[in-house]
Parts: C-alpha cells; structure tokens; sequence
C-alpha cells in the first residue's frame, strides 16, 4: 500500500457493507491504514452481520454503530451478488456453441434475490445512512454499481439493470442529499480478480478477456470518492474497467 495516505481519513468513523472480502476488505484495511476507525459489516466474518436486503436489519445495525461511535463520516457499500446459475447457463452455451437463452428461463426468484441484494440492499443502507448523515450536516456515501450496467453482458440482465438501478439511485440521492452537506457517489468497475469472481465459470472469464482489476485498485478508486480530496465530486460514477470502454 505504497499509496496510503495516513492522516486522509484522521478521526472518521467508517462503516465498510460486505467489507468481509474482496472490494471492501480491501477498503477495510485502506481506510484503516489512513487513520479511520473502521467498523466492517457483511453476512460472515465481520464485526457486525447485516443482510442488506433486510431495512430492519440495516437499520438496527446503523443504531449499533451510532450507538457506540456517536457518528458516521463515511459509508462504502460492497455488498452485493450474481447469479451462479446464469453463469453456468452462459458457460454452458459457449461450451456447445450455441446462443446463450437466460432470459426466457430467469426465474422470479432468482430475478428477486439478485434485485433484493443488490437495488434493494443498496437503497435500505443509503436511506440510513443518509438518515443520520442529515442530522449531522456532513458525510460521504460510496455505493459499488458496474461497468456492466453500460456495456451489458449477454445472459446477465437482471445483474445489469440492478446496478443501473444504483447508478440512479444515487444520482437522484446525491442531489437530494448535496444540500446537507452529505455527498454521494458510485465506483462502476469492471472484471474484478475476487472471490466472486473466482467462482465464473472458465468460459464465461475467458468471454471477458484478461486484465481483470485487483480489488486494491478499486479500493483506491472508492477512497479518493470518499475522501476530502473529491469534495467537489457529487453524483459521480466512476468507470473503473481498464478503458475497457468510455462512455
């Protein structure tokens, strides 16, 4: 961590959402090597469990923190899923050769569970956040969309008009919420080397080709959003894929 800026996050109160692995451990050490007092959250090995797709429990979990820190200066929500049984399918079709077919066989639960977790789960946690943040005139929100919600993968809609959803929803939040002193922005990566990512199918990473990002690089990306240095960024989505495309 050559890069660490120590006295960056000096004082804050940092609350990392699916900080037990990938994206956000790397944000969890990050913030806690530049002076934050780190609180990490996710479903396993964490300090406090929260499912995302539950308010009440992302809502108690927000009181717990309160409770014990008196504040929270900074939000970076990780958490998040796809769909195992899309990327079987998808590598199933590049294995034989034919057209991927998903979409005619996406269930309404599996539909849901990606949507809960991932729209839903990102909605319940800036709704709290943004709920103590107000009182206190002051915060920064990161939430984690993707490249994938503007160049789609083929066999994978409802994981891309999930992270849609968040790149909107926290458009719309960040101008509600700039008045009050609390920003919000969105890092949308692309292919990232994680545990997640681990679990894809041989096909299905080849489909995406190589440099896939470290979960570092992306930790940096949402560092710089949550810092003071991006006092003036508000309602961003950074694209963070390797220029992989521009938009």
């Amino acid at each position: 961590m050559d890069d660490v800026v120590p006295e960056r996050f000096a004082g804050a109160v940092a609350l990392v959402i699916g900080g037990g692995s990938g994206i956000g451990a790397a944000v969890s050490r990050r913030l806690a090597a530049e002076g934050a007092t780190v609180v990490v959250a996710d479903l396993t090995d964490a300090a406090v469990r929260v499912d995302v797709a539950d308010s009440g429990d992302v809502d108690e979990m927000f009181a717990r923190v309160v409770a014990e820190h008196k504040r929270v200066d900074v939000v970076v929500v990780t958490a998040g899923i796809d769909d195992p049984v899309a990327k079987q399918d998808i590598g199933a079709a590049a294995a034989a050769g034919r057209p991927v077919d998903v979409l005619t066989t996406l269930d309404d639960v599996r539909w849901r569970r990606v949507m809960s977790v991932n729209l839903d789960g990102a909605f319940h946690v800036l709704r709290a956040a943004a709920r103590v943040m107000v009182g206190q005139r002051s915060g920064s929100i990161v939430l984690t969309g993707s490249s994938a919600a503007f160049d789609t993968l083929v066999g994978y809609p409802h994981y891309a008009a999930s992270k849609a959803g968040v790149h909107a929803l926290a458009q719309a939040a960040a101008k509600e919420l700039a008045p009050h002193g609390v920003r919000v922005n969105v890092v949308a990566p692309g292919p990232v080397d994680t545990p997640m990512a681990g679990r894809t199918p041989a096909a299905v990473r080849e489909s995406l080709g190589s440099g896939f990002a470290s979960a570092e690089q992306i930790a940096d990306n949402i560092l710089y959003l949550a810092s003071p240095g991006a006092s003036n960024v508000v309602g961003a989505v950074l694209l963070s894929n390797g220029g992989r495309f521009t938009v």
